[in-house]
């Protein structure tokens, strides 16, 4: 009777634990579930803050700050800028960018064209061919055919003073002048080559150095300018 009794109670108290423990139990999971919902939703509102912001389609938000579109004169100036860097690569040159776009625009156009003696077309050109085709284009100058006749209707110039646009001259010692190019900068000028068609070399390659005669400048171009010269600092005014 008296086992019975202990082994009554001893049931009685694992029950009355099992009931109380299960609420708790069950308390712990549900705030387990429940703790990640309430993260999710703390976030939530920084959420939509960052993307209705940017997301002008949704109702009742704002749309964040838009760049403003560039100005013509902004997008003129970046084509310029890619037109000069592809110049300066195509051509091997250090460019300021203020040099005669139309000049370097039709020289690239010309490199590569192959050399033929009393031609001057893209198919072929000579050397004073390619310089008479070059001016036409850009300056609207009719020059004369030949290397020995430009030189006599040159300003001369001296080697250090030369810009963009004069004029070089070779000869062999005291032989007449036989070849002609246009300078660009930095030492180097376009001309086209009986070994090659039109290229870009450089004065100081031993062959030229050695074969440099003068260098002449076209009274018409230096005029022209001059002339942009004088614009493009009343415009810095």
């Amino acid at each position: 009777m008296k086992n019975s009794l202990l082994y009554c109670l001893a049931a009685g108290s694992l029950a009355l634990s099992f009931f109380f423990e299960r609420p708790a139990n069950a308390s712990a999971a549900s705030r387990a579930s429940v703790a990640p919902v309430a993260a999710e939703a703390s976030l939530f509102p920084a959420l939509m803050t960052e993307v209705t912001a940017n997301d002008p389609a949704l109702p009742g938000t704002t749309p964040a700050a838009e760049k403003p579109a560039p100005s013509p004169a902004e997008l003129a100036a970046s084509r310029d800028s890619l037109a000069y860097h592809y110049y300066a690569q195509t051509l091997g040159l250090h460019l300021s960018f203020d040099e005669n776009k139309d000049l370097l625009r039709t020289v690239t156009d010309w490199i590569g064209t192959p050399y033929s003696y009393g031609s001057n077309s893209h198919r072929g050109t000579d050397c004073s061919g390619f310089v008479t085709r070059v001016f036409q284009e850009v300056y609207g100058i009719t020059l004369q055919r030949s290397s020995r006749s430009m030189f006599g209707t040159t300003q001369r110039v001296a080697k250090a003073e030369m810009q963009t646009g004069d004029l070089v001259f070779f000869r062999r010692g005291h032989g007449p002048i036989y070849h002609v190019g246009i300078y660009l900068k930095n030492g180097k000028f376009a001309h086209s080559a009986c070994n090659g068609g039109v290229m870009v070399s450089s004065l100081n390659q031993p062959y030229y150095h050695q074969n440099f005669y003068a260098a002449g400048r076209v009274p018409a171009v230096a005029a022209a300018a001059a002339r942009a010269a004088e614009a493009l600092m009343a415009r810095a005014e």
